[in-house]
């Protein structure tokens, strides 16, 4: 299956913007594929607003996320892979999602069962 990652994060912006809080997302800045002004990043982690308000041309696909932004009055154009996105939260109540820096969201399949060993046992339920 596809990642989920993408979908949860487009849901969630909605939702945000919905409530007319502002929505941040915390991005790990030095995820292959990031460009995006890394001068503020923080201990390998950005914090960006994507408001309506404070971008322009957001496009959230399933591989990345684009939009153009001013950075202290400096118009850049911003990529972001979705792997990359760590969290979407309202700025106002912290209410959103964190996503697992490891794992992108279900790319990956799931263990394959093992099957039972022994002797099966049945119990009564009553």
């Amino acid at each position: 299956m596809t990642s989920s990652r993408p979908y949860l994060i487009r849901a969630l912006y909605q939702w945000i913007v919905d409530n007319n809080l502002t929505p941040h997302i915390l991005i790990n800045a030095g995820h292959k594929g990031v460009q995006a002004p890394q001068q503020y990043a923080q201990d390998g982690r950005l914090i960006l607003n994507i408001s309506p308000t404070a971008v322009q041309g957001l496009l959230m696909g399933n591989e990345l996320i684009e939009f153009n932004a001013r950075f202290g009055g400096v118009p850049m154009a911003v990529v972001i892979p979705t792997g990359a996105v760590l969290a979407i939260y309202a700025k106002e109540n912290g209410q959103g999602m964190l996503f697992s820096e490891e794992d992108d969201g279900g790319d990956s399949a799931p263990p394959e069962p093992q099957p039972p060993s022994g002797k099966p046992t049945l119990r009564v339920v009553k």
